[in-house]
């Protein structure tokens, strides 16, 4: 009877060891079986990175290009304006010497008519002519003098080169002006040299 009571219990070790296996082995294919489903679902999400990866890469690409031509373009903007700029300086300049030869020849005809003049009034009169036509030159360029005496001192307009005592009514006031100044538009060409009251 000791040897039924081994045996059943051996044999019931062996049935619970086998399920036991059974059972191990049931797992380890369900395990097998998330895995190859994980993996499956791993390359797709990979794949579709890598295609976004892929499409970025050629948006970086394509505006990179994009910079590249743009900054030529600008650069070419640049020297194509500065070119111009020189031309119409040039060009300005040339305007400007055009128009004063017209002058230049008056001043040469009043040197000559100086050295063989009898009438000085008639000298007066031409220096008078040329002077005026100078002022008219200025002023088709837009060059103005700029006002002095009897003017308040402006440190934008005048240069003080002497302060005079003066009373209070004149302080601070251009008494004199050594030297005319002239603007063209807003732009001062040159500072008018004053004597200011002090």
């Amino acid at each position: 009877m000791a040897e039924e009571t081994n045996n059943i219990e051996e044999q019931k070790v062996e049935n619970a060891e086998a399920q036991a296996t059974e059972a191990t082995a049931n797992a380890e294919a369900t395990v097998a079986a998330e895995g190859a489903e994980a993996q499956v679902e791993e390359a797709q999400p990979v794949d579709e990175k890598d295609a976004k990866i892929a499409e970025l890469e050629a948006q970086i690409a394509a505006q990179k290009d994009q910079y590249l031509r743009l900054f030529a373009e600008f650069d070419n903007y640049k020297k194509r304006t500065l070119k111009e700029k020189a031309e119409l300086i040039q060009t300005a300049g040339k305007n400007v010497l055009g128009q004063m030869l017209p002058l230049i020849d008056d001043v040469e005809r009043a040197m000559d008519a100086v050295k063989s003049a009898d009438n000085v009034d008639a000298v007066k009169e031409g220096m008078n002519l040329i002077h005026d036509k100078f002022i008219k030159f200025l002023d088709s360029n837009n060059v103005k003098e700029i006002e002095t005496v009897g003017m308040p001192f402006n440190v934008d307009f005048h240069e003080a080169v002497a302060q005079v005592p003066m009373g209070d009514d004149k302080k601070g006031m251009v008494i004199d002006c050594t030297q005319k100044g002239y603007i063209m538009g807003d732009k001062v060409v040159r500072f008018a040299k004053v004597v200011i009251g002090a």
